[in-house]
């Protein structure tokens, strides 16, 4: 039988299924993970940071299922089963924004969160946070329209204050993970 693109696409196209403790017991496509009950599964974010030390917020495209519209961190999503976190995390900044980074750091790594958009879609994951620096931060960005509506260079203290003071400007992920790394969470000279 021979293998179509389609097959591949959705193949690739998988999330990790995590047992309570946290370990890999399956996979399903990533377009039937999310619903009103979501199994628990593997996800990561990262926050990318410049030379001064101004990290990179993303705006959520308003085509995206849950959350949409709202400014989140640099950039989140799904290692395919098989597939390194770090391979994945430099995956999606190239698939979402074009964007290069250095080395990565796991600023948090037993993050996990569960939280349910206004549409009833529930996100329950366990997320591991990563910091880096991009390697070419002056670089133009090409964001991919169908995940990021816009994007802004932001110092730290001000994105976790304003995280702190208007939470629902931003998705629940990054609020939690934002007071969790607390007011200096990275080191720019990485």
């Amino acid at each position: 039988m021979a293998v179509t693109s389609t097959d591949v696409e959705t193949t690739l196209d998988c999330v990790v299924l995590l047992s309570e403790a946290h370990e890999p017991i399956g996979e399903v496509p990533r377009s039937e993970v999310h619903g009103r009950t979501t199994p628990l599964h593997l996800a990561f974010s990262i926050y990318v940071f410049d030379e001064t030390g101004n990290t990179l917020l993303t705006r959520r495209s308003l085509t995206k299922a849950t959350w949409p519209g709202v400014w989140t961190n640099t950039c989140c999503g799904h290692p395919r089963p098989g597939e390194s976190i770090p391979t994945a995390i430099r995956r999606r900044l190239h698939d979402e924004l074009g964007l290069a980074v250095g080395q990565l750091e796991c600023v948090l790594p037993d993050f996990a969160y569960c939280a349910t958009d206004a549409s009833g879609i529930e996100e329950n994951e366990v997320c591991p946070v990563f910091a880096a620096r991009a390697l070419h931060p002056s670089t133009p960005l090409l964001p991919n329209p169908d995940e990021v509506l816009d994007w802004k260079w932001v110092r730290w203290l001000d994105v976790s204050e304003a995280a702190r003071r208007t939470p629902f400007v931003f998705s629940p992920w990054a609020v939690l993970q934002m007071a969790e790394i607390g007011p200096r969470p990275w080191s720019p000279q990485h």
